[in-house]
């Protein structure tokens, strides 16, 4: 049989990997079979200017459709795989069709956690996680109208940002006693409220939702102090769920996503991983972690082309992140889990710009950066060298950033 890989799953790490494949001098088969009717797209303007009407769904798409037919590149679209026959190398679909495979690389991403809200079945009630979603969202939205967001993550604050610009109510409901609270410091959590608020966001924490009311669509989110706030839209983003079904049934190693080597190999050599759905050793934080980044899912499809195309290079990548919100660039250089001391670059209770530094036991561990290009581009050069930081020089604003870091 000619060598054929197939790539499960429409995602960024599957538009990335068949690419790189081809950069990689794969001369075989490739075939991307995804269960949505789209080419591979960028997710993030999803919450943004996709949701907004500031680009079409064509300016979504990452590669154009003459790339996939230039490099040979099968799109099997609207076909979900059904299992993996290891033995046989083959991948069945749903409608019981086989396709064999000499190489496979599973980059089925992540889906969105659903949480079981009594009305959540409604007609304007939306998860955003795909293309379809925000498509159908479009019909709830416009000027005077309310919307209800429940979770204060990047998402919930992303989306908000998108319905005031075009003149909506909008409302956050988050659980915990602060937005952010899993993914950044206090005085970063304290900003996006303040400027949420600034923009006419009404944010509430340590808000329970008791249920969504409505009769055929939604009218409102009752919480659980008996408060109901109106909503012609309401918005869950209450987090997302590595798809591995399909390889765990497979007999592949699942721990918090797949898990992957430093060459994005799953323990049966033949099946790489990549992207959302995948757990792998990162050498910097010396720990195993499943990203949800655009960069996690690029990276590492490049690697795991590499491998298929019998070039072991490991991956030791460092996760850098970005989130856009009115005129905020927030861009996030490493890991902050586990800080013990935060130093703060700027006034972050008054303007809109500053850099929030964390460090875990003396050692820099990450930067949140708004509005302040240098500093994640000088911390994110700081971070994957190792070089050593003066704490009193990285607070102090009117001190070039690139003095507070020094080589070892």
């Amino acid at each position: 049989m000619s060598e054929h890989c197939i790539i499960i799953g429409a995602s960024h790490a599957a538009a990335q990997l068949a690419s790189s494949l081809r950069q990689e001098s794969w001369e075989g088969k490739i075939s991307i079979v995804g269960d949505e009717p789209y080419m591979p797209y960028h997710r993030p303007p999803l919450s943004k200017a996709f949701f907004v009407g500031e680009k079409s769904e064509d300016e979504l798409l990452i590669r154009a459709a003459n790339f996939y037919e230039k490099n040979n590149i099968d799109l099997l679209l609207g076909c979900r795989v059904s299992r993996i026959d290891r033995d046989a190398k083959k991948v069945i679909l749903q409608d019981d069709a086989e396709i064999a495979y000499t190489k496979l690389a599973i980059t089925t991403g992540a889906r969105v956690r659903k949480i079981p809200f009594t009305g959540s079945e409604l007609a304007g009630v939306f998860y955003m996680r795909d293309l379809n979603d925000v498509k159908q969202t479009h019909k709830f939205t416009g000027t005077g109208k309310s919307a209800v967001i429940i979770g204060g993550g990047y998402i919930g604050l992303e989306t908000a940002a998108s319905l005031r610009k075009i003149g909506m109510s909008v409302t956050v409901i988050e659980a915990m006693s602060r937005v952010l609270q899993r993914v950044t410091a206090p005085e970063v959590s304290a900003f996006y409220t303040r400027v949420h608020t600034e923009e006419g966001v009404d944010i509430r924490t340590e808000a329970g939702v008791d249920a969504i009311t409505g009769e055929q669509h939604v009218e409102g989110v009752r919480l659980s102090d008996g408060t109901t706030i109106p909503a012609d839209l309401v918005i869950i983003g209450v987090g997302v769920i590595p798809n591995i079904e399909i390889a765990e049934a497979a007999g592949l190693t699942i721990d918090n996503g797949i898990a992957v080597d430093e060459f994005a190999r799953t323990n049966d050599h033949d099946i790489v991983a990549a992207g959302d759905c995948t757990n792998h050793f990162n050498p910097i934080y010396q720990r195993k972690l499943r990203l949800e980044s655009v960069q996690n899912a690029t990276d590492q499809a490049k690697i795991a082309a590499k491998t298929v195309c019998g070039k072991l290079e490991a991956y030791n990548a460092l996760p850098w992140f970005w989130s856009d919100q009115y005129d905020l660039k927030l861009q996030i250089a490493g890991l902050s889990q586990g800080f013990d001391e935060v130093i703060i670059r700027g006034d972050s209770e008054n303007s809109r710009s500053f850099a929030a530094f964390y460090f875990c036991e003396g050692r820099f561990i990450a930067v949140d950066a708004v509005n302040r290009p240098k500093e994640f581009m000088t911390s994110k050069r700081a971070l994957t060298t190792g070089q050593i930081v003066d704490p009193k020089k990285l607070a102090d604003d009117t001190t070039d950033i690139k003095d507070a870091f020094t080589n070892q």
